[in-house]
Order: structure tokens, then C-alpha cells, then sequence
């Protein structure tokens, strides 16, 4: 299987359907669909596919998938093309990936939830923990052998493969070419060029982040040194957020407000897109799944984050999204089949051409479409600059406290030591709490 094409696959299952067709007489529906291979039964009770037969879907499957808006016309599509090589109807729900781990905690055992999920890495550590998501066993030596490494790792969880990688990700900066020829590369020059083109009362400004994110504040944490979890994200009893670095870094964010006058109950996702979009906003700090957002609409670049002072490159937060199998699935052979085939290097260019998404395929960046883009290549430029989200349990206690210290710190400006010190302290509680 390593190296096999998925067009090379494809057109094979599209040869064995057509001579099961032809002996049964049938069509692609669901009553004539191929028997499904024998399976093993795992410890949750559902059915996995033995080793040594091919993998085919469960008689009568059919398929949900949640997706985020901004990729659900990509699923949709997918699906139907799905469905005509397999004879699976698959349904699209529109749930935001963040959402989705907490969905699945509830939803999975009271059999309400997906097939098919599409979480971020940092949320499979307590999926895994809580045996709520299925290993990619059957193709787990083609996906190991096609996709990125990073995305190996990040969809893995104490040595398990659990992902059907699809794309990979971080945030970088969008810039207006008819606001600001270049893009500045630090901050001072950010803030010289707000002095002259920012005008509150209007609602013109330089530059707009989610300063109440903790997901887009984490290059104040990151840049001078500081850290979540030690270990590269793995020692969940080794915090770093209140650190020497982190507390420098959160001063350079507190005197951001000096060119960023609003709270950050005030700097929504919907408030800055649209001020980019109508071109009162110069410059936006965003990710690849907003290219679609404004492409046509605006004529804008790409350009790493501006770096902190003397230089000091942002480091910002990397993710790796990919699909995932409920381990509550009525249908486990036709949901992995599905994670597989829509995580294919085709289906991952076609998702690249209608939303931007950066593939996590290896051979996609040898696609002169990727190559090519200047988009893809400024995320790709701001990537090495990243540091994967840690995917431990210990994450989930991170999120909250951070964004209501930036809160605290951006919005009354709090003193940074002792609101990083306070915060450390509630996510401790928090994660002995819950171990």
C-alpha cells in the first residue's frame, strides 16, 4: 500500500464494485452493497476490521460527519462522491471543531454524535483517555507513509495513531496591498504605522488579533522563552506560563492597547473580518480557514507575525486538523473508510482549492498549485516559526484561565506578574482537580 495512489485505489474499488454489481445484478445502493469483511470486536464493543481482509462498508451504513462552516461545502462534496463509489449516504452537520471534543464526550455514549469528527490535535488526549475515538488501525501504515511527520505526531496519542490527518495550520498576518505595501516585520514598526493610520472614531485601525484568545496570545507567552507544558507540551506537572519570558512577552501585549483601543469583548472573529473585508482594517491576524473568506474580496498577502523586539521572531500556536473515527459508531468500517478517502491527496488538494486549507499530504507540496501560492507559502513561512499545540488532558484547564489573564491584563491593565502568577495557580487546581 505505501506509495499506492489513491486514483490507483480508487479506480481498484470501482472495478471490484462493478464485478460485484455485474454478478448481483445490482446498483450503488445499499441492499446491494458488498458484504462487509469479517471483523474482531474491540473493548467498547465495536466491530474493527481483522488485518488480512479488505476493508469494506457495513451492509445499510450510512454516515454523519461534523465539520466547521468554513469546510462544509468541501464535505458535502466529498460526500457525494463518497456515496457513488461505496453506495453510503453521508449527512454533513455544522459544528465548529472546537466544539466537537465536548459534543462527543456527551454525545457519543448516548449514540448522538458523528461518525466521523474533525477535531484538532489538542483534543485528542482526552478523547483517547476516554475511549471515545477509534485508532486508525487498517491504514495506519499508508498514512504514517504519506502524510507530514508533525502531522503523524500531533494525531497521535501515547504511541497510538488516531488521526486521518488532512491539514495542518497556524496563524500569520493578512495585510490590505492597498492599505500598506509591505508588510511590517516587527511590532515597533506595527506600531509606527498605526500612529498615522489608525482613526477610533471611524472604526479605521492598524491591526486586529483576538487579544481575548489565548490560542492567538500565545506568542507573548512563547517568544521570550516561556511555555504551556515542558517537555515539548508533554510534562502536564511542568508549567511555564507565568515564567521570566511569558511575563515579558505579556508586557509587550499590555502595550498593544496603546494602538488597539478596545476591549476584547469588542474584537470578535465577525467584527475584524468584516473591517478587513470593507477595508478600514490594514492588517489581520488570522488563519488559512479565512482565506476564503476574503479571497476576491480583498487584495491582501501573507507575512509572518511581527517579530517582538530585537527581533525575536512570534512564535505562534501550530495545529494539525484531522478526522477521526467515533468509537461509538454504528458503522466503524465505513467511517474509517470515509476518514481515509476524504483524507486522500486528492480529496486534500480539491479542500485546498475551495477553502485554503494547507494539506498535511506530502506529496501536495510538490503540487505546483501549492508551490506556487503565495498564500500557502506565507502560513508555510510562519509555520516553521510555530510550536505544536500540546494535545495532553491537562490542555483543556489551559484555555480558560489564559484568555480571562489576557483579559484582565488587556482590558483594566492588571500587572502582568501577578496576574500570570494567579493564573498558574487556578490552572494547577484545576488539573490536580480533575486527575
Amino acid at each position: 500500500m505505501k506509495k499506492k495512489s489513491v486514483a490507483i485505489l480508487v479506480a481498484l474499488l470501482m472495478v471490484f464494485l462493478a464485478a460485484c454489481g455485474s454478478s448481483q445484478n445490482s446498483g450503488k445502493n445499499a441492499s446491494n452493497t458488498p458484504q462487509p469483511a469479517p471483523v474482531n470486536t474491540d473493548a467498547n464493543g465495536n466491530q474493527n476490521a481483522a488485518d488480512d481482509d479488505e476493508l469494506l462498508p457495513e451492509e445499510g451504513a450510512k454516515l454523519v460527519v461534523w465539520e466547521s462552516k468554513e469546510e462544509k461545502p468541501f464535505i458535502e462534496a466529498i460526500g457525494k462522491k463518497f456515496e457513488e463509489l461505496y453506495g453510503v449516504p453521508v449527512t454533513v452537520e455544522e459544528v465548529p471543531g472546537g466544539d466537537q471534543g465536548g459534543r462527543l464526550a456527551t454525545d457519543g455514549p448516548a449514540g448522538l454524535a458523528a461518525d466521523i469528527l474533525t477535531m484538532p490535535h489538542d483534543h485528542i488526549g482526552p478523547a483517547a483517555t476516554a475511549g471515545l475515538i477509534l485508532p486508525n488501525d487498517y491504514f495506519e501504515e499508508e498514512t504514517r507513509a504519506t502524510m507530514v511527520e508533525s502531522a503523524i505526531i500531533a494525531s497521535t496519542y501515547n504511541g497510538i495513531l488516531y488521526g486521518y490527518p488532512k491539514s495542518v495550520e497556524t496563524y500569520a498576518l493578512f495585510y490590505n496591498k492597498e492599505l500598506i505595501s509591505e508588510p511590517p516585520a516587527t511590532w515597533e514598526e506595527v506600531i509606527e504605522f498605526a500612529k498615522s493610520y489608525n482613526d477610533p472614531a471611524n472604526n479605521k485601525f492598524a491591526i486586529m488579533f483576538e487579544n481575548g484568545n489565548f490560542y492567538f496570545g500565545y506568542p507573548f507567552v512563547a517568544s521570550y522563552g516561556g511555555y504551556v507544558f515542558g517537555n515539548d507540551g508533554s510534562d502536564g506537572s511542568d508549567l511555564g506560563v507565568n515564567t521570566e519570558g511569558a511575563v515579558k512577552g505579556f508586557e509587550v501585549f499590555q502595550s498593544l492597547k496603546e494602538i488597539l483601543p478596545l476591549n476584547t469583548g469588542d474584537i470578535t472573529w465577525d467584527v475584524k473580518t468584516q473591517l478587513f473585508t470593507d477595508g478600514k482594517l490594514a492588517m489581520n491576524i488570522d488563519g488559512p480557514w479565512a482565506v476564503s473568506t476574503f479571497r476576491d474580496q480583498v487584495d491582501f498577502g501573507i507575512a509572518p507575525l511581527p517579530a517582538m523586539e530585537d527581533g525575536v521572531p512570534s512564535i505562534s500556536f501550530s495545529g494539525v486538523k484531522s478526522y477521526y473515527v467515533n468509537s461509538y459508531s454504528k458503522y466503524p468500517n465505513a467511517a474509517r473508510l470515509f476518514a481515509y478517502f476524504a483524507s486522500s491527496l486528492e480529496n486534500q488538494l480539491i479542500n485546498y482549492e475551495m477553502t485554503g486549507i494547507i494539506p498535511a499530504h506530502k506529496e501536495a507540496g510538490e503540487d505546483e498549485r501549492i508551490k506556487n501560492d503565495p498564500i500557502v507559502s506565507g502560513f508555510f513561512e510562519q509555520f516553521t516559526y510555530s510550536h505544536p499545540m500540546p494535545s495532553i488532558p491537562e490542555m483543556q484547564n489551559v484555555w480558560e484561565p489564559m484568555a480571562a489573564a489576557m483579559t484582565t491584563i488587556w482590558n483594566d491593565g492588571a500587572d502582568v506578574r501577578q496576574t500570570l502568577d494567579t493564573t498558574a495557580n487556578t490552572i494547577k487546581q484545576r488539573i490536580s482537580s480533575s486527575n
